[in-house]
C-alpha cells in the first residue's frame, strides 16, 4: 500500500511527482468552472432565493415523488438487492464540475472499487445547475468503465432546476412535472416565480447520446424517487434529500421514520452532514424534530450517517449513550476543495482532536491554498508556504499534535503567521476571544470557492465500504492526480465500524 499523506509530503502529492493518466479520460475540451463568475453565481439564484422568499423544495419534492408512485414505484421506496452478506460499495460526494479534480478521482476509484457491487453519489450529480445536458460530460463519462450500478442522492445544486434532470437520469427517465398555477399577485411566491431559475427548453437534447457511455446491464440502476433506500446484505443504506436549503419535508420526515424502524444496521447517506467544520447540524425536519433524533435513537440502529456538501473529508466518532456512530464528511470526489485548515480545534460531542480525522490534513489545505492566492495575486514569494511552514504554523496556532510532523527544519515567522492569517487559519479558542475580525467566516464563504485548480495535488477522495455480517470496514482513499496514487491509492483514514 502506497504512503498517505500522514505518512510523508510524497503521499500528499507534494514535491516532482509525476502527474497521472486521468487526462486520457477527460474530453478534449472541457468547460473550467469558475464559482466567481457572475454568470454562474446568477445561474445558481435559486438557493438565495429560497431563503428570501420561502423554499418550494418540499412541495416539488412530494409532486416528484407522487409521479413515481403512480408511475409504479414501491411505495416503501425501498430497493431490495441480492447482495451476499460479505460484499463492498463506494460512496463519493460532489462529484460533478466535469474538470481536472472531478476525473483526477476515477483511476483511483476503478482500481479500488473494482470488486464492489454498488456506488452511490452523494450530493451535486452536476454543477453548477443540474443541467441535462452537462450528464454527458459530468457522470456518464467519467464513470463508464465503472461496471455495476450508480444510485445517488441530489444536492443543493441539482435542485437549481427543480431536480428534472436527475429524475429523467436516475428515476426510470421520469416525465417533467406538470406546469403549477401562477402564484397570486403581490405575494413572495410570485416574485420568487418571477426570479426562479429554469431549465433551457431544449435542455437534455443529448442525453440519450450521453446513455450510451453507461449502457452496459450491469450498470443499470432505477431508483424510485430523491430519497430511497437499499436492502444491501446485512445493511440498510438509507439515502436522504436535503433539497436546497439543508432540511427534509414532513412527508420525507415521516417515511424516514418508517425506514428507520427496526433492528438491521443502517447507515444514513445525506447531502447535509450532521457533523462539519467542528459543529453540530442535526437537520430539521419540518413539523418538528431532526434529522440527526432519528440516527441517535437506540432502536433505528444506525452506525455511520454519511453526507456530501462540504468538498473534503471529516470523520467524527460520537459516543450516543454507550455506542459509537460515526459521523463523517464525504464531498471530496470532484468539486473544488473546501480548506481544512480553517477547522477549529475540535470539540464537539464529546470528540477531540485525538478522535477527530480530515483529508487534506489542516497543513496540506494551507499549503494549497497559499500557492493558489500566491499565484493569483503574484505575490508568490511572499505568499506560498512549503507544506512543512503551513503544518508548523497549523500546530502554533491550534495547539495540536499535527497529522503529519512539519519537519525539523520549519520555522514559524512573521509571514508564514500573517499568510495563515490571511487564509483563514483558525485559532485557539481562548485565543478567538481576543480577536473578533470575522476572518476565517469571510475567507471560508466569499473566497474558498474560487479555489478551482488544474494541477496535481487536488487534495479528493472517495469511500469504500466493505460490509460483513460483523462489521463495516470505511476506508477514504486519497485522488491527488498523481500517478503514484493513481497506480495504489493511498488510505487516508480507516476505521472498523462493529454491526453487532
Amino acid at each position: 500500500m502506497s504512503k498517505s499523506s500522514r505518512d510523508s509530503a510524497e503521499g500528499a502529492g507534494w514535491g516532482s511527482a509525476e502527474p497521472g493518466a486521468y487526462r486520457t479520460l477527460m474530453p478534449v475540451r472541457t468547460e473550467k468552472l469558475s464559482w466567481l463568475s457572475p454568470s454562474t453565481l446568477w445561474a445558481a439564484r435559486n438557493g438565495v432565493l429560497a431563503s428570501w422568499f420561502g423554499d418550494p423544495t418540499g412541495r416539488t419534492r412530494s409532486r416528484w415523488v407522487a409521479q413515481r408512485a403512480a408511475a409504479g414505484a414501491p411505495a416503501d421506496k425501498v430497493i431490495v438487492r441480492d447482495d451476499p452478506d460479505r460484499f463492498s460499495f463506494l460512496i463519493v460526494g460532489d462529484t460533478g464540475e466535469g474538470d481536472d479534480p472531478q476525473y483526477a478521482v476515477v483511476p483511483g476509484l476503478l482500481k479500488a472499487g473494482r470488486d464492489t457491487r454498488f456506488a452511490v453519489l452523494a450530493s451535486d450529480v452536476i454543477y453548477p445547475v443540474g443541467s441535462a445536458d452537462d450528464y454527458g460530460t459530468k457522470f456518464f463519462r467519467p464513470y463508464r468503465d465503472y461496471r455495476a450500478p450508480i444510485y445517488a442522492i441530489p444536492g443543493n445544486h441539482d435542485w437549481y432546476e427543480d431536480l428534472g434532470a436527475f429524475m429523467r437520469v436516475f428515476c426510470d427517465d421520469a416525465e417533467p412535472l406538470p406546469p403549477q398555477p401562477a402564484p397570486r399577485m403581490f405575494s413572495r411566491a410570485r416574485l420568487r416565480s418571477l426570479l426562479w431559475h429554469r431549465p433551457r427548453p431544449d435542455d437534455g437534447r443529448h442525453l440519450d447520446e450521453a446513455r450510451k457511455l453507461r449502457s452496459a446491464p450491469d450498470q443499470q440502476a432505477v431508483q424510485p424517487g430523491p430519497y430511497w433506500a437499499v436492502d444491501a446484505g446485512p445493511v440498510r443504506i438509507v439515502g436522504i434529500d436535503t433539497g436546497l436549503l439543508g432540511t427534509v419535508d414532513a412527508e420525507q420526515g415521516a417515511w424516514l421514520r418508517e425506514v428507520s424502524a427496526g433492528d438491521r444496521p443502517k447507515i444514513l447517506v445525506t447531502g447535509s452532514p450532521l457533523y462539519v467544520d467542528g459543529e453540530h447540524h442535526p437537520c430539521a425536519i419540518e413539523g418538528g424534530g431532526t434529522v440527526d433524533d432519528i440516527v441517535r435513537d437506540p432502536a433505528h440502529h444506525y452506525v455511520a450517517a454519511i453526507g456530501g456538501d462540504i468538498h473534503n473529508y471529516q470523520r467524527y466518532p460520537v459516543d450516543v449513550d454507550g455506542r459509537t456512530v460515526q459521523y463523517v464528511v464525504a464531498g471530496g470526489g470532484g468539486a473544488f476543495m473546501h480548506a481544512t485548515h480553517t477547522i477549529p480545534r475540535v470539540s464537539v460531542a464529546g470528540v477531540t482532536e485525538d478522535d477527530f480525522r480530515s483529508y487534506p490534513l489542516r497543513g496540506d489545505s494551507l499549503a494549497f491554498y497559499s500557492a493558489l492566492y500566491g499565484r493569483r495575486l503574484r505575490l508568490r514569494r511572499l505568499f506560498t508556504l512549503t507544506e512543512a511552514e503551513a503544518t508548523a504554523v497549523i500546530a502554533e496556532r491550534l495547539g495540536i499534535r499535527t497529522g503529519r510532523a512539519p519537519g525539523g527544519d520549519a520555522r514559524v515567522t512573521a509571514r508564514t503567521r500573517i499568510v495563515a492569517g490571511l487564509l483563514g487559519t483558525a485559532r485557539r479558542p481562548e485565543r478567538r476571544k481576543r480577536f473578533r475580525l470575522p476572518v476565517r467566516k469571510l475567507y471560508t464563504s466569499v473566497f474558498s470557492p474560487g479555489s478551482a485548480t488544474y494541477s496535481p495535488p487536488f487534495f479528493k477522495c472517495f469511500l469504500r465500504l466493505d460490509v460483513t455480517p460483523e462489521a463495516v470496514r470505511l476506508r477514504c482513499y486519497a485522488a491527488t492526480g498523481n500517478r503514484a496514487q493513481e497506480e495504489d491509492p493511498p488510505v487516508e483514514d480507516e476505521v472498523t465500524i462493529p454491526l453487532r
